[in-house]
């Protein structure tokens, strides 16, 4: 079965690369910006245009009006920009007819708030410790960047759809996007593993497995909240103030990686490791959680979609069905054991006591086995309709 995966690692470029680096992202915002214009002034003018009309508009008049373009940036960093300004322009317009968005157009990149990134394709090569990215026609070229992390990027049996070059916090980062063979995985041979989301502890298995949420957020706002006051308290246009403002964003990588590594570990195991038949997962109404103002954010920093994001993607790898339960199941309210229905189930209730067969048992591990039992049987004749794929 082929599959695109992307694979992203740390580089570590010279200064000549890290200063090329920027010049190529500075010109993908440039182009972006110019289309994204060119595009509004049309459709107010009542001519709309599309992506091949704009091209040849601006090679057009690229030599006369922007020359530097041609002797810093390769032309697939051009041609990239494009893509993405059209893909934005019709998914903007797609969440407005769908209610969405707002209307209006989508926004211009801002060289102090857009992250610094640049895409390319063509002659990519790969090799141990290294890769080779596209150069100009004209100018000087990038030539082998090294990489921080050596044998990860696949060197042989892939093909390579493109690279997308990205900076965080002064940290330069290649995400390779290849097509790939994977062997076609038999179904999970396992029983089915129901998974109970929350914020006091991340994720509850079915077969008694716990991940605790890191709670990355909660525990980086203190030294967060000192640095904002820093940088509030620094002169504009100041050298001081630009380093505490890498301090901010060095907080807030460190932030999203402790999440992520929480999230990877907890989707890998329910997939690849223990290869259950199924997976059923909760379908929670995440804007609703989010508009209580003493949940949100805890609710943000627990990443509830992007963790079933993750489980739904790398089921597809390894050969695991993903489903997902009704949001109006009562997964917490009804008893593991018997099946009763409890009224009402108070929040702050940890354990859940059943009145009926007297089973006392983990309030998130009751939810997580009635979950599971949804596929293997027990509860499909009375709640049946409560799966979806």
């Amino acid at each position: 079965m082929k599959i695109n995966r992307a694979f992203k690692t740390e580089l570590n470029p010279n200064n000549q690369q890290r200063g090329a680096f920027m010049q190529h992202a500075g010109t993908a915002r440039f182009v972006y910006n110019w289309a994204l214009a060119d595009r509004i002034e049309r459709y107010e003018a009542g001519d709309p245009t599309n992506l091949y009309e704009q091209k040849l508009r601006f090679n057009a008049l690229k030599d006369e009006q922007f020359p530097w373009i041609r002797k810093t940036t390769a032309y697939c960093t051009i041609e990239e920009a494009f893509r993405h300004l059209d893909t934005a322009y019709k998914n903007f317009f797609r969440r407005v007819k769908q209610g969405k968005a707002e209307k209006g157009f989508p926004r211009f990149k801002s060289r102090k708030r857009s992250i610094s990134s640049f895409t390319m394709r063509g002659r990519i090569h790969i090799e141990r410790g290294r890769i080779k990215l596209p150069s100009p026609r004209y100018g000087d070229s990038i030539g082998w960047v090294r990489l921080k992390e050596r044998d990860y990027l696949p060197t042989t049996g892939v093909k390579i759809l493109s690279v997308n070059i990205s900076e965080k916090a002064g940290r330069w980062f290649a995400s390779v996007q290849v097509e790939m063979d994977i062997p076609d995985t038999e179904s999970g041979t396992s029983e089915p593993i129901g998974i109970d989301l929350g914020i006091k502890t991340l994720a509850v298995c079915s077969d008694g497995t716990t991940f605790e949420n890191p709670k990355p957020l909660a525990q980086q706002e203190r030294k967060l909240k000192r640095l904002q006051r820093e940088f509030a308290r620094r002169q504009r246009g100041s050298k001081n103030r630009e380093k505490t403002k890498r301090k901010i964003a060095r907080c807030h990588a460190k932030i999203a990686n402790i999440r992520k590594h929480a999230l990877h570990n907890a989707s890998y195991y329910v997939t690849a490791k223990t290869k259950p038949s199924t997976v059923v997962v909760e379908d929670l109404n995440v804007k609703g959680m989010m508009a209580n103002r003493h949940l949100a954010k805890a609710v943000a920093d627990a990443s509830f979609g992007e963790l079933r994001r993750q489980i739904e993607y790398k089921g597809q790898w390894y050969g695991v069905d993903v489903v997902v339960a009704d949001r109006f199941y009562p997964s917490s309210k009804t008893c593991s054991g018997c099946g009763s229905k409890k009224p009402l189930l108070r929040l702050d209730e940890r354990t859940f006591v059943c009145e009926k067969c007297g089973m006392i048992i983990d309030r998130d591990l009751n939810a997580a086995l009635n979950l599971a039992s949804l596929v293997n049987g027990v509860n499909r004749e009375t709640h049946g309709d409560c799966l979806r794929s």
